[in-house]
Order: structure tokens, then C-alpha cells, then sequence
């Protein structure tokens, strides 16, 4: 006898994101910050504060038109 489907449709599967790490802003202090920071949780193997951080960097506001990375 075979099991009755209890789901409505087969799961669905993300791509696994490995976009490069955003380029912080040469002039600013924060984004220097924020890099250093980065790097020193990708030594302590730390990939989640790894992705944190890479958001903040992306999301953080400058003067004028910013290029993202």
C-alpha cells in the first residue's frame, strides 16, 4: 500500500548564492571598519557575521551613485 501525498507540490530548491563580497568605499571610515570586521570573522570562521556584515557594507550610504560589487 502506498502512502497518500500530504503535500501539495515537490519542494522547491534555491541556487546556492556565492556572490563576491561587496568592495567597501575607499573614503569611508565605516566601511573600513566593517571590512576589517569582516575579515576577522571569516578567520574565526564565522559565516554568518560574514553575511551580516556584507549586507551592511552593501547598505551603506554615501554621497552620489554607488557602484556595488
Amino acid at each position: 500500500m502506498t502512502s497518500p501525498k500530504t503535500y501539495p507540490s515537490d519542494p522547491i530548491e534555491l541556487p546556492l548564492r556565492l556572490d563576491a563580497d561587496p568592495k567597501p568605499a575607499a573614503d569611508c571610515r565605516v566601511c573600513q571598519a566593517l571590512d576589517k570586521q569582516r575579515s576577522e570573522a571569516r578567520a574565526k570562521h564565522n559565516m554568518s557575521k560574514v553575511s551580516d556584515l556584507n549586507i551592511e557594507i552593501r547598505n551603506h550610504p554615501h554621497k552620489g551613485k554607488r557602484e556595488h560589487s
